[in-house]
């Protein structure tokens, strides 16, 4: 089965039970209006489509290709049907009456013109190959046939109106197929029965039209024989609407396997069974009564049916109501229905409640509710459109109360609708300006609603497109809703403007609410009060999406996570645990994110944690992917490329850890598993992989001259007209107005993965009506003075300017003649000049005309010039009659000026809009009032002009300035009505400072940051001057806004923003600008230290650790000295005081209390090498402050992260090498400082120590394997069959020292078979090596000995034991991961296999649970039995429990591993068995044989082997 949606076909699986989705036929540009298969025998796998495109395609549905198309048609093509008795002929219909008969397999085409008018359907005879039957527009029906080149058999008149669906009756021949015959009725009887015919070779047609009825017809004889006409059906609720009628398609379908029955639709949605053989008038059954909603809900467009295996005859309907519905034609109820989306898939949202049942907001104005875990019918969806008249663009579900669904849309709206019920929903009565954006729950905040019995528990809030978030009471919605924003001003006492809100999100616990704003930065409130946290100034872009972690996670810090993405491309996960748990008495800004998430290459539109792991975050982007995330280690797991188009939601199953939802702008929702995607990150956009190619083929460019514009003064309007856009469906309404170009043209060409996805919802059946159009936007009319309703845009169509040719230069052209009438007429005959004399005469002397005058010919009014007043006005008025006439208005008012009648004058112009400079100029001699009136009317007329700059200058001869300034301001002339406000009004009158406003609010959203700023700066407002200005967030942007804000006294903004400037300085390596622009700021002297110490850092360290920073311009250095011989931090501390001038005991603590308290994030594979080094040269400088001012505890915690980040980012030498620079002696002079009664400090200092340790144990094992130099090169390689002391039963612990002496022995045996160690010694490491280790024999010895003896604090058997706790957890959950997947998978298998199981009793058995890897075959584990769920769970507990009674400062600070350094010294001991303390040999064979054991040891041997 298959069905047009929009410009590709989607091909079904049909089965009784529930549809499968088969394939997508893709290659139409427009929308296809027609689709047919292939019925004839052997070829059911083809088929054939028609689009508004102009081509005619035959598809393979197998390949799914397209075999051959032809685009013969010129016009429209409205109909389609392939011949069920020749196998390659398709028949195809077009608007203007044309019919194209193509058979494809020999390429040949004929057209047929049967009838001008306009085709809605066709159809070929299954009973006669060359008999198609055609309907038309007006109601006729023709039949035609193919093989007498076209000629028309029969014209079947009897329809009034379109005929929608034309079908054969299945059986040949005319039989009587009817009980009840009345030879006395006529051939067209309503509701009545056949009459009897002749049997013939003929065949029934039956049609159905616009009209309301049904009409069976004779092909033999050309006449009907009986007519239908179709019931008023009563549906429950009331009886049928009017407007029903209206909205009819009555398709009609004569099925297979039932001559005597024909299927049709009703009114409304109803599908009808009508049985010819029924005697009486009621001759229809309705389908789907037994029960309620199985019908559809709007009118359906086409029915077909199918026999199945079991000989059953489904018949299948698709409807307007986007519903694709399978019925059983022998008990007639619905055995099935598929939804489909007829719009952009703007919002996602799992139930918290029902667990499965997933909320989608469409475009199409409707909301569907899936229930994903129903048995009996995988596409168990409800449909809500009630109330509901534009696109749904944000959803949420209520915390607690199961059935609650709240929604926003497009227009504003802010609803609930009750799933488990029919009524309409409860809509708010406070409505937002622009498009909902966003829905959350959460605690009600100040003012409360009702009392304490009669308030909500939590309330509904909302954030609209204009910025700004409502509070509603979903207990009464009708009240009105309470902005937000005054809390916010109340609790924080702001007094400048607060930015935009687009997004919001509250924390699971209730007690944090996270807003996003427009220029990007996010806020953090603590709840009820809404005091500010912490400001979070990292995107640059306007937020769309906030996300925190949930707290159900094995690491309950984790909860403390926020996850945010904005029209930038890249996704910042920051940790607010400090914030949150420690909160400051001023609000915090953070710079600095904790994981930054890059990759796509477009806006990020939507984010979702995963929860069933920790820390893993799925996010979908513009580029037409969705992206997982580990966010932990900023690694990219997985990425989905199944989509068509951008990705608008996303969401992560509750139910399936594997599985991901997501929805976009190609009318489709997808499910996905993540562990089956090809790839991993997401494709690189167009435009990075072009500009890549010119940089590397072209040659930099020079620079140009920039020129000299001329002719700048005109007005700047064209930046700040226009400034909202309007889109149809294509739109997105997540940017709030703003506009990214650069951003949609890069999404990359889509690649289409059949086996990948899933595709669940289609767009919706296309027909020959147009199902649904886009939302149609309306312009509001502009707020304009309230002066008789002027109209600010001409609302009637401009009259033409009459073209006049250019006058000649020194030639006068002649003006136009005031009274052409009567000098016209003055012009005459000689003969009718002298009659006028006499008329004259006659008039004069006599009273009277003459004889010849009184017959009418001629009225002589043009000889008032000579007579009287009255004669005169009648003259006068005949000449203006003629001016009105051919469009000289002008000319007309001047008579009527020259006759006095000066107001009458006034008003005729104003009423034809015909008002001018000259009229207005001699309106005051009509009166003062009179003047008044005009100059009103001319200010209306001009608007109508779109002259507003003119009327804006008339209404400030009245003294009307606010009317003035607010007409300039309502069509976007802010620069002038800046001008005229300021020249008019007070300085301290507040429409000024909205007037500045206003327009900054413009020029933002345009992007003229430089321009907004200084109006902001005429507001008062230097606070948000400064913040637009740092809205591009290049270098230039940034120092400027930081000198802005510091000269308005904004001094935290200020310093914020040299701190951004400074990092981007320090990424392109210019330390001296970076100093710059920090020394501008008192207050930041601790950072200008910790720059300071971070070019130093760089410097001191080889070339090799900072390959990886690169940057298009060379590093820019101070000139200071760094000496290798002296201690890096006494060079650090030099340079401090002799550049800074630190050197007292305050300024220390000053910088100390600067730095102290921030915490920067651990490091990962993936930390930049640049954020690496800074961040160490942050610790570096905390330790040294520290040292100055005393505070050794914290100094020995700042070294021992500064040594620890390089390890944890996957840098071992580096890491070698911070020591050294840190430490050059160890750490010995710390022990005397450290607090030994201070259980943290203590061990702060020993895992210090270790690491020093652990760097100087590597440097002596690679000593040693270059002292060894082995003549005999082995290839290394062993399993665990091969150590099996490592992997000892527990009964062999019984006897530790035998078996310490038989893995002693078979250690040092092996360890001179080694050959391949750790590569990549550092040229520090090289010279310390040569310090240790010199070829006297008796110093290497003592050094050797000094540094083993060191090395005691490696072997830490409770350092070991917590490792060894740690790795059996991790290993635990993951095969419970493991389990829990493929548990799922045998379900789904179960489920989709159906008798499988039956015919292969045996599989299950047989096959094992789990597959064995090549690496868990080479390690020879071989497990006895599998561990069911509840063995694991017991042992996971068992281990958290081991863990809880470990100390807390285990578990606080890192540690070496202590297997790999146990397995170190014994190699090194069995090269130099007289210089490893027996002691210490001993020790770590006892940790070896107790902790290495599984899969640990393996990986721990594997590490030291390679």
């Amino acid at each position: 089965f298959g069905f047009a949606a929009r410009n590709s076909i989607c091909i079904l699986r049909i089965t009784p039970l529930e549809p499968a989705f088969y394939g997508e036929l893709v290659g139409h540009v427009d929308r296809v209006s027609g689709f047919t298969f292939c019925h004839y025998p052997g070829q059911a796998h083809l088929c054939a489509s028609s689009s508004d495109d102009g081509t005619v395609k035959v598809w393979d549905t197998q390949t799914k290709a397209v075999v051959t198309e032809h685009k013969h048609h010129q016009n429209t093509i409205s109909a389609l049907h392939w011949s069920p008795l020749v196998k390659d002929l398709v028949i195809s219909g077009d608007e203007k009456g044309i019919i194209v008969c193509h058979w494809y397999n020999r390429n040949d085409s004929q057209h047929f013109f049967p009838e001008p008018r306009t085709i809605f359907c066709l159809t070929c005879s299954p009973h006669q190959e060359n008999l198609v039957a055609v309907g038309y527009k007006d109601g006729m029906i023709v039949v035609i046939d193919l093989g007498r080149k076209g000629e028309v058999l029969h014209r079947l008149r009897g329809h009034d109106d379109e005929i929608h669906s034309i079908a054969w009756c299945p059986v040949p021949k005319e039989e009587r197929l009817y009980l009840r015959q009345d030879d006395a009725r006529e051939t067209e009887v309503t509701n009545g029965d056949l009459l009897p015919e002749v049997e013939t070779k003929g065949c029934y047609l039956v049609s159905g039209s616009k009209d309301q009825t049904i009409r069976i017809w004779s092909s033999a004889k050309g006449k009907g024989v009986m007519t239908l006409k179709l019931p008023f059906l009563k549906r429950r609720g009331g009886g049928v609407d009017p407007a029903v009628k209206e909205r009819i398609w009555l398709t009609v379908h004569w099925p297979r396997g039932h001559p005597t029955q024909i299927t049709s639709s009703c009114f409304g949605g109803e599908l009808l069974l009508w049985d010819l053989t029924r005697s009486g008038k009621q001759k229809w059954t309705l389908l789907g009564s037994s029960s309620e909603g199985q019908n559809h809900s709007r009118i359906v467009f086409n029915l077909c049916s199918l026999q199945t295996e079991e000989n059953r005859e489904l018949l299948l309907s698709i409807s307007m109501d986007r519903d694709v519905k399978c019925w059983d034609l022998s008990s007639l109820n619905c055995c099935w229905t598929m939804s489909s989306l007829g719009g952009f898939v703007y919002s996602l949202a799992f139930s918290p409640v029902d667990v499965g049942c997933l909320a989608i907001g469409v475009g199409d104005s409707m909301i569907r509710v899936w229930n994903t875990l129903s048995i009996n019918n995988a596409y168990d969806v409800k449909t809500f459109w009630q109330g509901i008249k534009s696109k749904v663009t944000a959803l949420s579900w209520h915390p607690t109360k199961e059935s609650c669904l709240a929604f926003g849309t497009e227009d504003g709206k802010v609803g609930i609708h009750d799933t488990y019920s029919s009524k309409p929903p409860q809509i708010s009565s406070t409505y937002h300006k622009k498009t909902v954006y966003s829905l959350a729950w959460g605690p009600p905040v100040p003012p409360i609603f009702g009392g304490e019995e009669d308030r909500p528990l939590v309330s509904l809030y909302s954030c609209g497109g204009e910025g700004i978030i409502f509070q509603h009471n979903p207990w009464k919605l009708s009240g009105e809703a309470h902005d937000i924003n005054k809390v916010i001003k109340d609790t924080n006492s702001i007094k400048y403007k607060l930015p935009a809100h687009t997004e919001m999100s509250w924390k699971p616990d209730g007690k944090i609410l996270a807003i996003g704003n427009e220029d990007g930065s996010i806020e953090i409130f603590q709840a009820p009060s809404l005091k500010l946290l912490c400001t979070i100034q990292q995107h640059h872009k306007l937020i769309n999406m906030l996300r925190w972690h949930h707290e159900h996670g094995t690491q309950p810090e984790l909860s403390n996570l926020l996850a945010s993405g904005s029209n930038n491309a890249v996704v910042y996960v920051h940790s607010l645990k400090i914030v949150l748990e420690s909160p400051a008495d001023t609000p915090v800004i953070i710079t600095e994110p904790f994981r930054s998430l890059t990759g796509h290459t477009a806006k990020i539109t939507s984010l979702a944690w995963s929860p069933h792991h920790d820390g893993r975050l799925v996010s979908a982007c513009y580029d037409g992917t969705a992206q997982v995330w580990d966010v932990l280690k900023e690694e990219p797991l997985s990425n989905y490329r199944g989509h068509k188009g951008r990705l608008l939601s996303v969401q992560w199953s509750p139910v399936e850890p594997d599985s991901v939802w997501t929805g976009a702008d190609d009318f489709c929702v997808h499910k996905w598993s993540v562990s089956k995607q090809e790839h991993s990150k997401p494709p690189r956009g167009k435009k990075s992989i072009e500009l890549e190619k010119k940089r590397a083929l072209q040659p930099k460019p020079k620079a140009k001259k920039k020129k000299t514009l001329i002719g700048k003064g005109k007005q700047e309007t064209s930046e700040i007209a226009n400034a909202e856009g309007f889109g149809g469906e294509n739109v997105i309404p997540a940017e709030n107005g703003t506009s990214e170009q650069e951003e949609e043209e890069e999404i990359p060409d889509q690649e289409i993965h059949d086996e990948i996805s899933l595709q669940v919802f289609l767009p919706p059946p296309a027909s020959r009506e147009t199902l649904s159009l886009p939302a149609a936007v309306s312009e509001k009319p502009k707020p304009t003075p309230d002066l008789g309703n002027i109209p600010t845009k001409k609302q009637l169509p401009k009259e033409e300017m009459r073209k006049e040719k250019p006058d000649i230069i020194g030639k006068k052209r002649k003006a136009r003649s005031v009274l052409p009438v009567s000098t016209s007429m003055d012009h005459r005959s000689k003969e009718e000049l002298y009659q006028d004399c006499l008329t004259l005469a006659t008039s004069l002397f006599s009273n009277k005309l003459p004889e010849d005058c009184t017959d009418g010919s001629e009225d002589p009014m043009h000889l008032g010039l000579f007579t009287d007043r009255i004669s005169l006005y009648r003259m006068m008025e005949a000449e203006g009659k003629h001016h009105l006439e051919n469009g000289h208005g002008e000319l007309y008012h001047q008579l009527m000026l020259w006759k006095g009648d000066l107001k009458g004058a006034l008003q005729l112009a104003a009423e034809r809009g015909e008002l001018t400079d000259q009229l207005l100029a001699v309106s005051p001699m009509a009166g003062y009032q009179v003047w008044l009136w005009t100059v009103e009317m001319f200010v209306k007329q001009l608007c109508y002009q779109e002259q507003y700059i003119k009327a804006a200058s008339h209404l400030l001869s009245i003294h009307k300035v606010y009317e003035a300034v607010d007409l300039l301001k309502a069509n976007n002339l802010y620069r002038e009505a800046v001008v005229v406000a300021k020249a008019r009004l007070l300085p301290e009158d507040p429409i000024l400072k909205d007037l500045y406003i206003s327009w900054a609010a413009v020029l933002e959203k345009d992007g003229h940051y430089t321009m907004a700023a200084k109006c902001y700066l005429g507001a008062a407002s230097p606070y948000d001057a400064a913040k637009v200005l740092a809205k591009k967030g290049d270098l230039v942007s940034l120092k400027t806004a930081a000198e802005l804000a510091l000269i308005a006294g904004e001094k935290e903004l200020s310093t914020s923003f040299s701190v951004r400037c400074a990092q981007e300085l320090l990424s392109a390596r210019n330390w001296v600008a970076a100093q710059e622009v920090l020394q501008q700021q008192n207050s930041l002297l601790g950072q200008r230290l910790v720059f300071c110490t971070s070019e130093l850092l760089y410097k001191s360290l080889p070339e090799g650790s900072t390959m990886e920073w690169k940057s298009l311009s060379p590093p820019c250095f101070h000139s200071w000295a760094v000496r290798h011989k002296d201690p890096f931090l006494h060079t650090v501390a030099e340079v401090w005081q002799r550049t800074f001038g630190v050197n007292t005991i305050e300024q220390f603590k000053a910088a100390f209390h600067q730095l102290h308290g921030t915490e920067h994030p651990p490091a990962t594979p993936n930390t930049s090498i640049r954020q690496l080094l800074f961040h160490i040269s942050y610790d570096a400088t905390l330790a040294l402050l520290s040292s100055q001012v005393t505070a050794w505890d914290e100094a020995v915690r700042a070294l021992l992260r500064a040594v620890t980040r390089a390890s944890d980012a996957g840098h071992f030498t580096l890491m070698q090498e911070i020591c050294y620079l840190l430490l050059p002696n160890g750490c010995s002079h710390l022990h005397d400082h450290v607090d030994i009664t201070n259980v943290a400090s203590t061990a702060a200092y020993k895992s210090l120590q270790a690491f020093v340790s652990y760097a100087q144990l590597y440097d002596l094992w690679w000593g040693c394997s270059e002292e060894s130099q082995p003549s005999v090169h082995l290839n290394f390689s062993f399993t665990k069959q091969e150590i099996p002391e490592l992997y000892h039963s527990p009964s062999a612990e019984s006897s530790a020292a035998e078996s310490a002496k038989k893995t002693e022995g078979e250690l040092a045996a092996t360890s001179g078979d080694i050959v391949e160690m750790k590569a990549g010694v550092s040229d520090r490491t090289a010279e310390k090596l040569e310090d240790c280790l010199s070829c006297t024999p008796s110093r290497p010895h003592s050094k050797r000995q000094l540094i083993l003896n060191s090395c005691k604090v490696l072997v830490s058997e409770v350092h070991a034991v917590f490792q060894s706790v740690q790795n059996d957890i991790k290993q635990i959950q993951k095969k419970l991961a493991d389990m829990i997947q493929e548990h799922q998978k045998s379900l789904m298998l179960t489920t989709t296999r159906d008798n499988a199981v039956e015919n292969k009793p045996n599989m299950n058995s047989e096959m094992p649970a789990e597959e064995s890897s090549p690496d868990r075959q080479n390690q020879g584990v071989q497990e006895l039995a599998p561990l069911s769920l509840a063995m694991l769970t017991k042992t996971l507990s068992e281990a958290n429990q081991k863990l809880g009674e470990l100390p807390e400062f285990v578990k606080i600070f890192p540690f070496p591993d202590v297997l790999e350094c146990c397995l170190i010294l014994l190699h090194i001991g069995a090269q130099y068995p007289t210089e490893l303390p027996v002691d210490l040999r001993q020790q770590a064979l006892n940790i070896l044989q107790k902790y290495s054991k599984g899969q640990k040891a393996y990986d721990v041997y594997r590490k030291f082997c390679t």
